[in-house]
């Protein structure tokens, strides 16, 4: 037990601005009394702070940063997931970041805080990864594509106000599918030119899914640039592999994707 005194010059302290531990230091009171000292002096005056809510565009009508969900859509489409654990509260999504390309894991964090502004993500480390997540129970509002089991095993569809988000921002979804399940590489062959053997090199662009519904939407979105693309025979696992190797859609692709960094 402190003095009525000690308290009340606490609450002096706190309300002129002084921070928590520093009070604690000048009165030689322990860091957790003065937390609740402050917090009690906060209740009795109303001030309290609420729980910061989540942003969502269907249950509060908030704004949405359209560019940023455009890119974090193709994201959650080529590597992302939303779990739920019964121990946990409310569901996560998590895109895995391949440690490779740390300027992606920047990308990615920051669309989340774009598209979710109240909410802080953080990143799990896993070997020669990271999972960068972000907790809310309006991610199914935000993808309604996530539903029990793979996605390659349920149909994958864009909702109306979906489509019209990637149809005004093509390329930001692109960027996320090619950061998630893309890579730009660089091919080389040589030829024998006067009977002198020279090596050239060229670069395409590879996209890899197994869920012919995805596929549909990365060709169609392709397509809709002005980018061309070949499709492969379907693999024995089901994926399907998009090359994207004429000049000049590379060049358009490098324009506005470019390499993985």
């Amino acid at each position: 037990m402190y003095e009525l005194s000690v308290r009340e010059r606490a609450v002096d302290l706190l309300r002129c601005g002084t921070g928590t531990a520093e009070t604690a230091r000048r009165l030689g009171v322990p860091v957790g009394t003065v937390s609740w000292w402050k917090h009690r002096d906060l209740a009795k005056r109303g001030e309290l702070p609420g729980r910061k809510r989540s942003n969502c565009l269907h249950c509060y009508g908030d704004d949405l940063n359209r560019p940023a969900y455009s890119y974090l859509l193709g994201l959650y489409l080529g590597d992302g997931h939303i779990s739920h654990p019964k121990q946990h509260r409310v569901p996560s999504l998590f895109i895995t970041c391949d440690d490779k390309w740390p300027g992606i894991m920047d990308a990615v964090e920051a669309a989340m805080r774009q598209v979710l502004p109240t909410l802080t993500p953080c990143r799990v480390r896993r070997p020669g990864c990271h999972n960068v997540k972000v907790y809310s129970k309006h991610l199914p509002c935000y993808f309604p594509q996530h539903g029990p089991g793979k996605k390659h095993e349920r149909t994958i569809a864009l909702e109306p106000w979906q489509q019209e988000i990637v149809d005004a921002h093509p390329w930001e979804f692109l960027r996320g599918l090619i950061h998630s399940d893309g890579t730009r590489i660089t091919n080389w062959t040589t030829k024998t030119v006067r009977g002198e053997v020279r090596r050239y090199e060229y670069p395409r662009y590879f996209f890899t899914n197994t869920s012919t519904d995805i596929i549909g939407l990365f060709t169609a979105t392709l397509d809709a640039v002005g980018v061309q693309w070949k499709a492969s025979i379907p693999r024995p696992t089901g994926q399907v592999n998009i090359s994207i190797a004429r000049k000049d859609s590379v060049a358009l692709m490098d324009a506005h994707i470019g390499p993985k960094h």
